[in-house]
């Protein structure tokens, strides 16, 4: 196995210093030249379906290195306190988690958005938009030379791609209840945590859910900075990958609840702080100064980590019977209705 990011060494790192506590799975390796980059994942927990489970992703976008870099320290401090806090070993008797940090390792590698093949993983998912998505930046067949290519009409998926899904249908859908964050940057001055579906300006069928669950971060998380909504206020998209991953949980033969969330860290607050970022297309979409990165990562952190404790205890808050109409309701107003907030 070929190591060629500074990110794969601190993950073989971290599961040495774990031990048998947090396993290691190959996904499989991404060529690049005479280099095989490995696609490694961890989890941590029992596999009982019946116990919650939470995924974490980063690295989708090889552009927005900051993703793999918030992903990677969480786990870093959750290895880090295996050694002592006997909380978090309680903690992980009644929840599964798994880790992908690095999705796309060639395009981290070459500083590109897309894979060394040219493609937008996250516009690679065979999910078409209903309606008009917007040129190019919606997901285009045209070439990979553009952005935002989506890959040839009916070829299988992307080998990191197919990666992911296998992953996420393997860790997370076997659960009766889980969640998924994956971590992105470079959209506007907000921090924007956004839900399925991106596809379709349709409401997805666990409404009820998002908008409790986004009740209880505004209530805990006391002055958060972040925007939970649907993707689809923003704009549509084809090819999403957690549209395709929501829409197999759907279809599968027992009834199960995952939620996706995407966490887009709003990176040009970072260029207003230092204009200088805009001459590095690395700087539009990462902080380049030491204290801001680290700053990053601690106000993303607290965010990962009750997003964990809100898995664990999902039957404590998730709406029941008439609670979910009327949260469904909430939801429509807050969301979808005119003079949505």
């Amino acid at each position: 196995m070929s190591q060629s990011l500074p990110e794969i060494d601190q993950l073989l790192r971290l599961q040495a210093e774990a031990g048998p506590l947090l396993q290691m799975h190959e996904l499989g390796a991404v060529p690049l030249g005479e280099r095989l980059l490995p696609l490694l994942a961890f989890t941590l927990g029992p596999t009982d379906p019946a116990l919650p489970a939470v995924g974490f992703f980063g690295g989708v976008h090889g552009l927005e290195r900051i993703g793999s870099e918030v992903v990677v320290a969480f786990l870093r401090s959750l290895v880090t306190r295996l050694s002592w806090d006997e909380g978090l070993h309680r903690m992980l008797a009644g929840l599964r988690l798994a880790f992908f940090p690095l999705v796309n390792p060639g395009g981290l590698l070459l500083g590109t958005r897309a894979n060394p093949r040219g493609v937008d993983l996250m516009r690679n998912s065979p999910v078409s938009a209903d309606e008009r998505a917007p040129a190019l930046v919606g997901g285009q067949r045209i070439s990979s030379r553009l952005p935002w290519y989506r890959g040839a009409a009916g070829e299988a998926m992307e080998l990191e791609s197919a990666a992911l899904c296998r992953f996420v249908e393997q860790q997370l859908l076997p659960h009766r209840f889980s969640l998924a964050v994956d971590c992105h940057s470079g959209f506007g001055f907000v921090d924007r945590i956004w839900f399925p579906f991106a596809h379709t300006a349709r409401p997805i069928a666990h409404l009820a859910d998002l908008h409790r669950l986004a009740s209880i971060q505004d209530r805990t998380l006391l002055h958060h900075p972040y925007t939970l909504e649907p993707q689809s206020r923003q704009y549509l998209t084809h090819g999403d990958l957690w549209d395709h991953l929501y829409l197999q949980s759907q279809a599968r033969p027992e009834p199960v609840t995952f939620l996706p969330l995407t966490l887009e860290m709003g990176s040009w607050l970072w260029i207003k702080k230092n204009p200088r970022q805009l001459f590095s297309r690395h700087g539009i979409f990462n902080p380049l100064i030491e204290h801001r990165q680290q700053r990053v990562l601690r106000r993303h952190l607290g965010w990962l980590d009750f997003i964990a404790r809100a898995a664990l205890s999902h039957e404590r808050w998730r709406p029941q019977g008439a609670e979910r109409v009327r949260e469904h309701e909430a939801a429509l107003d807050r969301w979808y209705r005119r003079g949505r907030r």
